[in-house]
């Protein structure tokens, strides 16, 4: 589990850039990014749960998967549905992302989603024209999220929580660590676009956890 930890905390800087890497061309003329309408937020300061002394009582685990392949995305709640791409990491140890607009892609270096623990996707805002995740700033918390898997499950989620983080303040242990629930992290660019560096300077971050296995 530690090795996965540090993999997991490795990933955090493709992540934080994903505007860098991931939406660094002009946004297409004819196409203003959204402004985001939620509040940015700070990074988060709840230490993420460690190791449980022998002597206290461990929280139960919530109700979760097993491992399966993601293959589906569908939010109803801002029109959604897009196939599902595999993103790993470059050489250099950062995360992959999507190579167009569309899809979006699943990080396959962490869990599954539905499966216990953080699971990743990522899109574009925009790329000549709208992204996958152009309108991911629309999410409110109580929207659902659903995962077609190729085992043929589909879990659901509910957005909990969507907020903005500069990309300098990229909040690492909020979004990958460890979890006794089954949760989800929609990540795309937001924020203001530097024409000067064509990227976006923040990311927007939707939180999701698992309502129906």
């Amino acid at each position: 589990m530690a090795g996965v930890v540090a993999l997991l905390a490795s990933t955090c800087l493709a992540v934080a850039s994903l505007g860098v890497a991931g939406c660094s061309g002009q946004p297409s003329a004819s196409v203003t990014p959204p402004a985001p309408t939620t509040t940015r937020a700070q990074p988060s300061t709840t230490p993420v749960p460690g190791p449980t002394p022998a002597s206290t009582t461990r929280p139960a685990e919530a109700a979760h998967l097993g491992k399966s392949v993601p293959v589906r995305l569908q939010v109803a709640a801002i029109g959604i549905d897009s196939t599902l791409m595999h993103l790993g990491l470059r050489s250099d140890g950062t995360m992959e992302v999507p190579s167009g607009g569309f899809p979006a892609g699943w990080y396959n270096g962490g869990p599954t989603p539905g499966e216990l623990g953080p699971a990743i996707i990522a899109g574009h805002v925009d790329m000549k024209g709208p992204g996958v995740f152009y309108k991911l700033h629309l999410l409110k918390p109580g929207d659902q999220v659903s995962v077609t898997r190729t085992d043929g499950s589909k879990p659901v989620f509910r957005v909990t929580r969507v907020a903005v983080f500069a990309k300098n303040a990229f909040p690492t242990q909020l979004v990958y660590g460890n979890v006794n629930r089954s949760v989800l992290r929609l990540i795309t660019c937001g924020g203001s676009f530097n024409s000067q560096t064509g990227h976006y300077e923040d990311n927007i971050i939707a939180f999701a956890e698992l309502l129906t296995p």
